[in-house]
């Protein structure tokens, strides 16, 4: 799933796990989940954040877009996902770096979560 589906929602939540998980909270009851699930020699997290979540919150995501690139690292292979957001309130560029020995994905993942998940605490 693309994070464009985000454009003309309303976040009222943001939880950041350990830099390994982000949950996005929407205001009609959906959530969505940006995370990688890690493998054998590979590593992908959150490198940086640009700005304040904070400035997401309440107000209509005006801007949702993804941007990819790869290079090559001390373990073989490197990409770095972007994710820009904005709103009236601000703007935020979220930086995933994932490395690995070449063989693995280093792609992060963009899901709706389904209410069962949610509910149950399993995020």
């Amino acid at each position: 799933m693309n994070i464009s589906v985000l454009m003309g929602k309303t976040l009222t939540e943001i939880k950041n796990k350990d830099n390994e998980e982000l949950l996005f909270f929407v205001s009609d009851g959906e959530v969505y989940r940006m995370y990688h699930e890690q493998d054998c020699c590979e590593s992908v997290m959150v490198e940086e954040i640009i700005g304040n979540l904070d400035d997401l919150l309440h107000s209509e995501i005006l801007m949702a877009e993804e941007v990819t690139n790869e290079g090559e690292s001390e373990w073989a292979s490197q990409t770095w996902t972007f994710y820009k957001l904005a709103t009236v309130r601000g703007y935020v560029t979220i930086r995933w770096l994932g490395e690995s020995n070449g063989f693995y994905s280093e792609s992060v993942d963009f899901e709706l979560c389904s209410p069962d998940e949610v509910n149950d605490g399993s995020l």
